[in-house]
């Protein structure tokens, strides 16, 4: 100090100091002015608040100053230009990013909204309670999420016949069958497949399968058997033993479908009752006739054959024959034209044979049925009454020429 004062003399050195002193009075003086000239203002910023002095002319140059990236999503209390005064309360609320997406597709949200509930109103967009979400409704929105929305359907699902519609989002057959309490087993039938994937326009279809056994009771016909007697005279027949039908058990196993018959298979017969001969004697022994008589019975016997059967009888009408109803039979006589006609198995009477039917008459064999086998024979009756009244017996026939 010394060397400097000893430059300058006495009056120069206090004209230095004086002009420090209005300099620094000066500064003090501007700052003090800008000091008082800053507003007061509240900022909340986030939910957090803050008391802030500042010299921002806008609440944009504010925010700026606060370091505030402010877009067009964020939720600001205050026009972006306004002027600011002191004593403002100014709310900011960041908006947060949110990616929708529904049944695959993807949408981009901004949303200051607190939870998942508040932001569907906000954007507008329905959730049933059947549709699967990523978070709760009353979940909170946190930063940049994304919220998946896999929308409900109604899939008909038709069990045995009966209907139901389920509500679903999808995925396998048998998953949706599960999830509503459907079962099954390996007999029924699943249309799709329990692994085909399910969307609104696929109804899904129980076929329900059971098997059952059903037990057929049918009869079997005896034979007759005819035995020449030279003690009984010519012409007379006398009963030895009388046939007796046997019994015969048929099996089926009976295939349902939703209750209805679809199939049925023979899988087992077992003969529980053996069938018993007719035994018949027939007169061969010969009686004193006059001439006159033997003349008649040779002349009959130009027109009867010595065959004799003792068959089975049925009896049928043209109004029941339950076929194509035309009323014509195999041989194509019109039974209501010719109504004296049998049903015969052509091996054991031909075909258009003329024979006679105790207690019915003369008739023809023109005739054959899916039934009619071996030593049976149906009589055609004009009326269904006459043929229910004659029933079922077994009678004498004899083959005419």
């Amino acid at each position: 100090m010394k060397i400097f004062t000893n430059l300058l003399p006495k009056s120069a050195w206090q004209w230095v100091l004086s002009a420090v002193g209005l300099l620094a009075l000066i500064v003090l003086s501007g700052f003090m002015i800008a000091e008082t000239t800053k507003a007061e203002v509240v900022m909340n910023k986030n939910g957090e608040e803050q008391t802030i002095q500042t010299h921002a002319e806008t609440v944009k140059e504010l925010l700026a100053e606060l370091e505030i990236t402010y877009s067009e999503h964020d939720e600001l209390s205050h026009d972006i230009d306004e002027e600011i005064k002191d004593g403002m309360h100014i709310t900011y609320e960041a908006a947060n990013q949110i990616t929708v997406v529904i049944d695959g597709e993807k949408a981009d949200h901004y949303t200051t909204a607190d939870t998942i509930e508040e932001f569907l109103t906000e954007a507008g967009i329905s959730v049933s309670e059947h549709d699967d979400t990523s978070h709760e409704k009353d979940a909170s929105i946190e930063g940049s999420m994304t919220y998946t929305i896999d929308k409900a359907f109604e899939v008909t699902i038709n069990d045995g016949g009966e209907e139901t519609d389920v509500w679903t989002t999808g995925g396998k057959v048998a998953d949706i069958l599960k999830a509503n309490d459907f079962s099954w087993d390996d007999s029924d039938k699943l249309k799709p497949g329990e692994e085909k994937e399910v969307n609104k326009d696929t109804p899904i279809t129980i076929t329900r399968v059971d098997k059952v056994t059903d037990e057929v009771k049918e009869t079997i016909d005896y034979q007759v058997e005819e035995r020449k007697d030279d003690n009984l005279e010519k012409g007379k027949e006398k009963v030895i033993a009388e046939g007796q039908e046997g019994v015969l058990i048929k099996t089926f196993e009976i295939k349902k479908e939703n209750g209805e018959e679809v199939s049925r298979e023979l899988i087992e017969e077992e003969v529980k009752q053996e069938s018993k001969k007719r035994i018949v004697a027939i007169g061969t022994k010969e009686k004193e006739q006059n001439l006159q008589t033997l003349s008649n019975e040779s002349n009959n016997n130009d027109t009867e054959s010595e065959k004799v059967l003792y068959m089975n009888a049925t009896a049928y009408s043209a109004d029941c024959l339950g076929c194509d109803g035309s009323g014509y039979t195999a041989t194509g006589i019109n039974l209501k034209e010719n109504p004296k006609v049998v049903s015969v198995d052509p091996n054991v009477i031909p075909l258009g044979t003329k024979v006679w039917v105790e207690g019915y008459g003369n008739a023809i064999a023109g005739d054959t049925g899916g039934h009619i086998g071996g030593n049976r024979i149906d009589l055609h009756f004009k009326s269904k009454s006459e043929a229910e009244s004659f029933g079922r017996k077994t009678v004498k026939v004899k083959v005419l020429d």
